[in-house]
């Protein structure tokens, strides 16, 4: 494997931002809308006000709320702002993450605690999730010893509620529900499984890290959006999103309580060390203030009224991409997605390779495998380029209707390589060389 040695001399500014440049030239074109996950834009006001806020607290380090109580000011002030959003009252409490990964690990591991308090005769804890669910939470289970038990989704590709209250088990210690899905933009039966949950005693988390911050906002503007946060009694705890429709910088996310006996067991806390008492209450210790900032700062810029408008727009956008891509005879959208994330597929296609193709027009798009079908996650910059991108899939259709199987190569061959292995531990074998290649040196 190549090695780079670490440079002996400095070099100067101009050359190095330069290069930093340079290197984003083979990059997907986000500011252009050019991008279906990743990145959410809501145009250059929003997202230059975002870097000016994140960029007055760039150095600072929320680790200490004594050094820097402005930071906890604006975090304690966030936290309070979506609990309003999300169903939340004066008993609701939270804290800002890094990321939705982090807001789910800290939920499992509240919820984790919270049993082992409770219910200490739990040895082998257990967290049911539908498939659908993020693998943040598969993540999170690994990392914290518990087992997952994972319920298929019934035809409407959300949470089978009969299946997920079977699942429950004497070891179970959270259920899992989306509001919405990343895969394919469902909103689980959220009242449902709370009511599940409730009946057995069982913490239910609601992961609404990408929906957090649109769905109450498409609630209001009248779309047919079901309860789905603190509103519902059976809910314990929610992670949501500020940097994904709330417009910030990576990385931004909140994980919710219903009340504060729920919240203590996020916080690790260690006394016995010569430097003092350790207390954190995230995984990490040292947390950057650019993103509190940018968060505090874009809330209170747009406000209700700038949210919702975004909102329309990113819907109204939705519903052009959805009736474009089901007027191609080849394609149709799964199910029935309630907002603004959907994914479509192919009976006679092999969708992998219609995304690959899309990428040599400059589109990228997520490829998804249960099943095989390409994500979209639409932004309020997206609006402008509706047109563009249909006429670039419609010439997409017909040029990988023409493929043979040995045309198909690069990322749709990985894919469709690993879709089609029934042996999941020869998948994982296969991702984590694959993984291995690709972080390193070339």
């Amino acid at each position: 494997m190549t090695q780079i040695q670490f440079p002996e001399k400095g070099t100067s500014r101009e050359e190095l931002l330069s290069a930093l440049h340079a290197f984003k030239s083979d990059d997907s074109d986000w500011k252009g809308g050019r991008v279906f996950s990743l990145i959410y834009n809501a145009g250059e006001d929003v997202k230059t006000f975002a870097e000016e806020a994140f960029n007055v607290f760039i150095n600072e380090n929320g680790l200490s709320p004594f050094a820097f109580p402005s930071l906890l000011r604006m975090e304690t002030e966030v936290v309070s702002m979506v609990e309003s959003l999300l169903g939340g009252d004066s008993e609701t409490v939270g804290a800002m993450t890094s990321g939705g990964t982090e807001s789910i690990m800290m939920a499992v591991k509240a919820a984790r605690d919270f049993a082992r308090a409770q219910r200490p005769s739990i040895t082998n804890p257990e967290l049911v999730m539908p498939l659908s669910a993020h693998p943040a939470f598969n993540k999170a289970a690994h990392f914290l010893g518990l087992k997952t038990v994972i319920v298929p989704t019934d035809k409407t590709l959300r949470a089978d509620v009969k299946a997920v209250g079977d699942a429950i088990s004497e070891n179970t210690v959270m259920v899992v529900g989306s509001a919405f899905s990343y895969p394919h933009g469902m909103i689980d039966p959220i009242e449902e499984l709370a009511e599940v949950a409730a009946g057995k005693e069982v913490w239910f988390h609601v992961d609404a890290c990408v929906g957090g911050y649109i769905l109450p906002f498409l609630s209001k503007l009248g779309y047919p959006i079901p309860p789905f946060d603190f509103r519902i009694p059976g809910v314990s705890s929610m992670s949501a999103d500020i940097h994904k429709y709330g417009f910030i910088p990576k990385g931004a996310s909140t994980v919710l309580y219903r009340n504060a006996q729920l919240r203590q067991y996020q916080f690790f806390v260690y006394a016995d060390w010569p430097g003092g008492v350790y207390g954190t209450p995230s995984v990490s210790g040292a947390r950057p203030g650019g993103p509190v900032a940018a968060s505090w700062a874009v809330i209170k810029y747009l406000g209700l009224e700038g949210f919702m408008r975004l909102a329309k727009t990113t819907m109204e956008t939705t519903k052009n991409f959805i009736e474009g891509i089901e007027a191609i005879p080849e394609l149709y959208v799964l199910g029935k997605p309630q907002a603004t994330v959907f994914a479509f597929g192919s009976d006679v296609l092999n969708v992998y390779a219609l995304g690959e193709k899309m990428k040599t027009f400059r589109w990228y798009i997520d490829s998804q495998h249960l099943p095989p079908c390409l994500h979209m996650t639409i932004s309020p910059a997206h609006a402008s380029i509706v047109e563009p991108f249909l006429s670039d899939l419609r010439q997409a259709v017909k040029e990988v209707a023409s493929l043979k199987g040995e045309d198909i190569t690069g990322e749709a061959a990985m894919y469709g390589m690993i879709g089609s292995m029934p042996d999941r531990a020869m998948a994982r074998d296969f991702a984590i060389q694959y993984l291995s290649d690709l972080y390193r040196v070339h």
